[in-house]
């Protein structure tokens, strides 16, 4: 699998339930150091995107518009939109952007945004 394959999918992953309500899967795919800028505004520290995370309700979120970008060898600019149903059952999308660090032979986040794509409601 190549290193845009690998980071792909683990991308998807974390747009599951099955990642998402998992601390232990999160940490490992986190860097210490992570921080998120939600589309909320708000700024997130790993434990807080983990704890967050927890309180979650069931959601299925989808991606599309997929592209990345090589940095270096051990670094990856990912970008996508996120699609999800809202509460209300008004779709829901953002433009989402993570930074992809591979550290021990694992890729991690060290960085994630989330920006509102115009028209619709905020989201974490």
């Amino acid at each position: 699998m190549s290193p845009v394959e690998e980071v792909r999918a683990l991308e998807l992953s974390l747009l599951t339930d099955a990642v998402r309500k998992d601390p232990s899967k999160l940490a490992l795919l986190l860097t210490e150091e992570f921080c998120e800028f939600g589309s909320s505004g708000r700024v997130y520290t790993k434990a807080e995107v983990i704890a967050s995370l927890q309180e979650e309700r069931e959601r299925r979120i989808a991606m599309k518009d997929f592209v990345s970008q090589m940095i270096d060898s051990s670094t990856m600019l990912v970008r996508y939109r996120s699609v999800r149903e809202g509460e209300d059952g008004v779709t829901v999308e953002a433009l989402r952007s993570s930074i992809w660090v591979l550290r021990d032979g694992r890729w991690q986040i060290l960085f994630h945004q989330g920006t509102l794509c115009q028209g619709t409601g905020v989201t974490t």
